[in-house]
């Protein structure tokens, strides 16, 4: 397994990724000042972004049950625990955008393969309602 990603598991075949992107920034308030440079005071982690870029082959290793699922959890909005593969937690995201691109179309229009962008925003832990159903769904 490369990648989990709620219930979604991201490996070799028949969903993969190869390519990973990373973003963070702090984030700072402006304190104007007449006559100088405005003093910065650092008020926390900023926003933290990841984007999972992968190549399906549907037709020769499947994949597209996986995509439908990634669909889903996007339309769902909730936030989604993320696993790289080596155990290492990392933390909970919610998935901003699908973005699939097919080519070498086949007879009946899907693509032979298609590559697949999955951006990320890092969230807040679900509340303890949600927590349950979030986890349950991990099972």
């Amino acid at each position: 397994m490369l990648y989990s990603l709620g219930s979604l598991s991201i490996e070799v075949a028949p969903f993969n990724v190869h390519e990973v992107t990373e973003s963070g920034s702090p984030d700072y308030a402006a304190k104007p000042v007449v006559g100088a440079e405005q003093p910065l005071e650092f008020v926390g982690e900023g926003s933290n972004e990841m984007t999972l870029s992968g190549r399906l082959f549907p037709m020769s290793l499947g994949g597209l049950d996986e995509l439908e699922l990634l669909t889903q959890m996007r339309v769902s909005g909730k936030p989604q625990y993320l696993m790289r593969g080596d155990g290492t937690p990392r933390g909970w995201w919610v998935i901003t955008n699908v973005n699939t691109r097919s080519a070498y179309l086949g007879r009946v229009g899907i693509g032979k393969q298609i590559d697949v962008s999955i951006s990320l925003i890092r969230a807040q832990k679900p509340a303890a309602q949600s927590f349950f159903s979030l986890v349950a769904g991990l099972l």
